[in-house]
Order: structure tokens, then C-alpha cells, then sequence
């Protein structure tokens, strides 16, 4: 067990953490949210003790040891080879087992009357106390696994070390983690350098972990299929809340609205007991009850609001409609070296479809945004349509920002059709808040440059975007911004991303890149993944006495009666099943727009009632609040309707086949 006692950390006049108290237990499952600048990587290192703090402000079991991966590398790795980094989590039990063999040999060249035997004999027994628990022969075999797991390849276990990218060695220090087995394992944003493939492994890895672990994430997916408990730090103050990501975002809007009411009645009380007072303050008969209700307030523990993120909303400037085919790609062929990317890729895209790429590290994604943007050379035809206007993000594009620009000026210069109020509006959904905009590029970390090039891309018009992995260095909050004006953004949209939740609100289609081929797949990541698993469970073919009852079984003598309805029947029900495989997405399509529908209606209805208030138009700002998220209900209302229209007609079309 590990437990935080009255943690206060402060940065000048910022409190960072104020009487932070909190326990560990062995199997807690925590997601650890909150805003960038909220202390999370601060809370990280103090857990791990790479930051002092007053001495008995965090304690720990024993035998509870922690383990922490952080966001960057911060460590040379050397020249040794994949296998026998991953084999270094093992240090000490190798050299204890070597120490083993080493007494195993001495002994046997020593009589039993030496007096060397029995020191030898006792250190072979505390030896043999410190292995137990560790199988040395299935060392091997678990690093093989966990490293396969993470995406490696076979061959890539015997490449050094420095051969590789950052993101492969944040990968392999994951693995070096997992194979520690730490009794807490603190993982700041470990999705960040993960394919979809190398994600899943890692959601089914920690789902059977039996040691604890804490997680920070901006990949709301993945933190709802692997915590129960979310902790959330804001303004100094660490709140424990029961239950998945979002389940917490579900129990802290209800904990905000009792909040919000509570305040609201004290306030009410705190005016009317002060109006008593100021009436009857000069009377002497009524002098006893004023000095009453004095004492009252002076003793009366107010309440505070805790702080709320503001609502910043963001929408992209017009563009010119393009034609309805946006994109056609064909015959496309790329290869480095001897090593072929793609042979043969093919993909159509038309006005207002979004497709997302996924594959495994090095299939090729980014290539393929590279090559449609232009940026990267390669055989074959690529093709955009009638009044195609696109604009690409990319990494490369965080280095040509010009250093000697503000933030402000960067995106505002950029922009064409927004002003100067939106532009700020849209930096603060980016992170770049007040005095923030005014910075210098030139003193800009890597992400801060990262997403600037973001914001500054997507102020200029464009009817095709291609973006590769823009949720990199955005927190929540920040994602969501996106992800809205992404859902009701009309043009068209190639993204490769690994953050499942963002991409799953927006995009219809999935283009898989594997082995040099492209597959596309009808609906979004989560439809591709089911498809995925069934394809795989009916590749896995029908157990091996399927068929022994079946006449085939039984040779071919002659015709066997009734053997054409049945194949009749056969056929009849093989369609079904392709009818249902094509139906399972559409239809999961129409549940979840009617789902949207009937809480956005239900929202709609609880705002007409709330405009319908006079009061509310005293107070302008909450005015303009309400206006403003009353027309977005209404966009939104506007587009799950188009949705569920699509949907139910391609429903009415597959069942008209039956």
C-alpha cells in the first residue's frame, strides 16, 4: 500500500497541491485526470520519489514497489540489442540465478569436511528464498511475448537499441515496466506511441495485472476499458471518483449540479438574512434579532464553486465546395529501399466522407498522407477532385513555424475569414491561454510548437483535410473542441490517429494498411474492430468433427435424397449471415443516432424552458451561454438526423436483398 498525508506543493503564488490525501491499494485500477498544468507528471514523480517532498508526506509498504514511465525519453539505452534491454528488467534475478551456479559448482569440488561448505550452504539458501516466485526458463518466453505484443518483430530483438525511434523506445521501456511486474505501475500517457493493434495487446495486458496501477491518458477509449476509479486533480485539490472515465464525467456533473444548488440556496439565505439586517439595524426592538442574525453569517461556513474549464467553441471557416469526387488514388506503389510500403493501393474518397487510417507501426499511414499532400513521391495516380482545396498536418510542420512570431500571430496571419476574438477562442481550446497567445514560437517546447502548427492549419479554408495524429499534444478538453468541429466540419477528412474516441464521433469509413494492401471498411474504428474479430474467430474455421455428420462425410456412393434443399437451405442461410454482417453496422449506426437524438431533444427542450425565463435575460453573459450551446444542441440535432436517415435507408436497402 502507498498513501499521500497533506501534500502542499507551491510554484510561487500557485498552489500546486493542497492537502492532497490519498491511498493505493494492490489491484486499483486509476485513471488520473485533469487539465495540462494540473500536477499530474509532478504527482507521478513524487509517488516514485524522483522529486523530494517533506519527509512522511508519502509512505509506502515494503514489498509495494513503483515503477513509472513517463511521457519522453530521458535515458541513453546504449548499444545493446532489443532482447537484452527487455532482459535487463531481470538484472538482478539473472545475476542471483549466475551466483546459484556459481555455489552449485564450488560445492561440488569441495569435501564434506571443508569449512568453506557451510558458509556456502547458507548463502545457496538465502539464494534459493530470493528466487522463489521467479521461474528463470520462462524469462525468455515473457519477454518474447511482451515485446511481440508492443508491435516488435522477431527480427527486431537482436537490432540495437539506438537503430530505433523515440517512439519504439518508449515502447520498449513499457516493456521493460510490464516485465518488472511493480506492485504499482505509474504510465503517463503510454497510448501516445502505440498502433491499434499494439493498443488492444496493452488494454488485454492490464486488464489480467494483478498489481496496481495509475494511468494518465487523453485516450478517454482506453481509460474506460482499463480503470474503475477516477482521480481528479484540479486547482490543487485531488477528488476520488468511483467508476470509469466516463462514469466520472457522469458523477462529477452531478456532483457540480447539487454543488451549484447548495450554493445557490446559501446565497439566497446569506441576502435575505443581510436584508433583515440593513431594514432593522436601527430599531431597538428588533436590535436582539439583528445581533442574532449577525452571528449567523459570521459563523456560517460558505460555500465555494469549485472552478469549471470554460466553454470555448470552434468552427472551421468556409470553404468553396469541391466537386463530389474529392479523391481517387490508384495503382499506387511506394518502396524504400528493398522494402515495399505499398504495391498496388487503390481508395476513392467523395464529398463528406471521412475516413480513418489504421495499421501497425511502419504499414505506411503517414507515408500515405504524405504522398496524397503531395510531400512524398511515388508510382502510381493520385488524384484530387473539381475545386479540391486540402491542407495537411504533419510533425515536419511544427519545425517551419517562424521563431520570431507570437502565437497570436502565427494562427491570426493564417486565418482568413476569422477575427481576432475567434482566434483567441480557438488558441485557448489549444492550450494557449491569456498572456500564452503572446509568447514567442522560438521559446516553445515541442508539443506547444506542435500544436500551434494545428491551430494555424485549421483557420485556413479547405474542403479536404489529411491529418496525421493531431490528438498527440492535446489534453481532454482540447480534444473535444476538435472533435466537435470535426463532426460538423463538410468537407472531407483522412485521419490517421490511434485515440479510438476521437475518431470513432466523425469518421464512416476505415481504411486498414497491412502487408502493402488497403481494405476499407464501412463504418467507424469500433465497427472495424468488431469485423476484425470475427473475421479472425471464422478464419479460426469449425471444430475438427464439424462435419463427420454431414453425407460429404461419408463419400460420394450416390445422390442422397433431400441433398438439394438442403443445399437450398445451406445457401439460404449463408445469405442471411452475409446480410446480417452487412446490416450489424448500419443498424448499430441508427441506435446510436437515435440515442443522440432523444438526449439532444430532451437537452433542447430543457433549454427552450430556461430561455423561456425572463430572468434569464437580465444576466447577459449567461444569456450568450445559454444562446450559444441552444444553437449547438440545434447543429447537432441537425446532423444525428442526416445520420440516422443514412443509416435507417441503408437498413431498408440490405433488407430489401433478404
Amino acid at each position: 500500500m502507498l498513501s499521500i498525508n497533506n501534500l502542499n506543493l507551491q510554484y510561487g503564488g500557485k498552489h500546486l497541491f493542497r492537502d492532497l490525501s490519498v491511498q493505493v491499494h494492490t489491484g486499483d485500477r486509476i485513471g488520473l485526470a485533469g487539465v495540462n498544468g494540473s500536477g499530474k507528471s509532478t504527482l507521478f514523480k513524487i509517488m516514485c520519489g524522483q522529486q523530494e517532498i517533506d519527509p512522511g508526506t508519502v509512505s509506502r509498504a515494503s514489498w509495494f514497489t513503483v515503477a513509472y514511465l513517463p511521457q519522453e525519453v530521458t535515458v541513453s539505452l546504449g548499444r545493446q540489442t532489443i532482447f537484452a534491454e527487455a532482459e535487463s528488467a531481470f538484472a538482478e534475478v539473472l545475476v542471483q540465478q549466475r551466483e546459484m551456479e556459481e555455489i552449485g559448482r564450488e560445492l561440488a569440488g569441495l569435501s564434506e569436511d571443508d569449512s568453506r561448505v557451510q558458509p556456502l550452504l547458507r548463502r545457496q539458501g538465502e539464494l534459493q528464498h530470493l528466487l522463489e516466485g521467479h521461474d528463470v526458463f520462462r524469462i525468455r518466453p515473457a519477454i518474447e511475448r511482451i515485446l511481440l505484443g508492443l508491435g516488435f518483430s522477431a527480427a527486431d530483438l537482436d537490432q540495437e537499441v539506438e537503430s530505433f525511434s523515440g517512439g519504439w523506445i518508449m515502447r520498449l521501456l513499457l516493456a521493460k515496466l510490464l516485465l518488472r511486474e511493480p506492485a504499482l505501475l505509474l504510465l503517463d500517457e503510454p497510448t501516445n506511441h502505440l498502433d491499434l493493434d499494439s493498443l488492444t495487446w496493452l488494454e488485454e495486458f492490464l486488464g489480467q495485472y494483478r498489481g496496481a496501477m495509475i494511468i494518465i491518458s487523453h485516450d478517454r477509449s482506453f481509460l474506460d476499458r482499463v480503470t474503475s476509479t477516477t482521480w481528479e486533480l484540479s486547482l490543487g485539490r485531488l477528488t476520488v471518483y468511483h467508476g470509469n472515465y466516463s462514469k466520472y464525467l457522469v458523477d462529477k456533473e452531478e456532483r457540480l449540479a447539487v454543488e451549484r444548488a447548495a450554493y445557490a440556496n446559501q446565497q439566497a439565505r446569506i441576502k435575505q438574512t443581510e436584508r433583515f439586517i440593513e431594514r432593522f439595524r436601527a430599531k431597538s426592538t428588533k436590535s436582539r434579532q439583528v445581533q442574532s442574525r449577525v452571528k449567523q453569517l459570521q459563523k456560517m461556513d460558505r460555500l465555494e464553486l469549485s472552478a469549471s474549464e470554460r466553454s470555448i467553441h470552434f468552427s472551421f471557416p468556409p470553404a468553396v465546395s469541391s466537386g463530389r469526387d474529392v479523391l481517387e488514388v490508384q495503382g499506387l506503389r511506394k518502396a524504400f529501399g528493398g522494402r515495399v510500403v505499398f504495391d498496388g493501393l487503390d481508395l476513392s474518397l467523395q464529398r463528406g466522407d471521412k475516413l480513418a487510417v489504421v495499421g501497425v507501426n511502419g504499414a505506411g499511414k503517414t507515408t500515405l498522407l504524405k504522398i496524397i499532400a503531395g510531400i512524398e513521391p511515388a508510382e502510381g495516380t493520385v488524384r484530387l477532385g473539381y475545386n479540391v482545396m486540402f491542407s495537411y498536418f504533419g510533425q515536419h510542420q511544427a519545425q517551419e513555424l517562424a521563431a520570431d512570431l507570437t502565437v497570436l500571430d502565427t494562427v491570426y496571419h493564417a486565418a482568413e475569414e476569422l477575427t481576432m476574438t475567434r482566434v483567441r477562442s480557438l488558441l485557448g481550446a489549444f492550450l494557449f491561454r491569456g498572456d500564452d497567445a503572446d509568447k514567442k514560437v522560438q521559446i516553445l517546447s515541442g508539443g506547444e510548437k506542435s500544436r500551434v502548427a494545428l491551430a494555424r492549419m485549421l483557420v485556413q479554408p479547405a474542403n479536404l483535410m489529411l491529418l496525421d495524429e493531431p490528438t498527440n499534444h492535446l489534453d481532454i478538453s482540447s480534444q473535444e473542441v476538435l472533435q466537435e468541429a470535426l463532426a460538423q466540419y463538410e468537407g472531407a477528412i483522412i485521419v490517421v490517429s490511434h485515440n479510438r474516441f476521437f475518431v470513432n464521433s466523425f469518421v464512416n469509413k476505415v481504411l486498414e494498411v497491412r502487408d502493402g494492401r488497403a481494405t476499407l471498411f464501412e463504418g467507424n474504428v469500433d465497427d472495424y474492430l468488431d469485423r476484425r474479430r470475427q473475421e479472425e474467430a471464422e478464419s479460426a474455421g469449425p471444430p475438427k468433427n464439424a462435419g463427420a455428420g454431414t453425407p460429404a462425410a461419408h463419400g460420394a456412393a450416390g445422390p442422397v435424397p433431400g441433398a438439394d434443399k438442403k443445399v437450398q437451405r445451406r445457401e439460404r442461410a449463408l445469405l442471411r449471415q452475409k446480410l446480417s454482417k452487412q446490416l450489424k453496422p448500419w443498424k448499430n449506426k441508427v441506435r446510436q443516432a437515435e440515442a443522440e437524438i432523444e438526449q439532444l431533444e430532451a437537452r433542447k427542450q430543457e433549454m427552450e424552458k430556461l430561455m423561456a425565463d425572463p430572468e434569464l435575460y437580465a444576466d447577459q453573459a449567461k444569456w450568450s451561454e445559454v444562446s450559444r450551446e441552444y444553437n449547438g444542441v440545434g447543429r447537432r440535432l441537425e446532423r444525428h438526423y442526416a445520420l440516422w436517415e443514412e443509416a435507417q435507408e441503408q437498413v431498408e436497402s440490405i433488407e430489401q436483398q433478404a
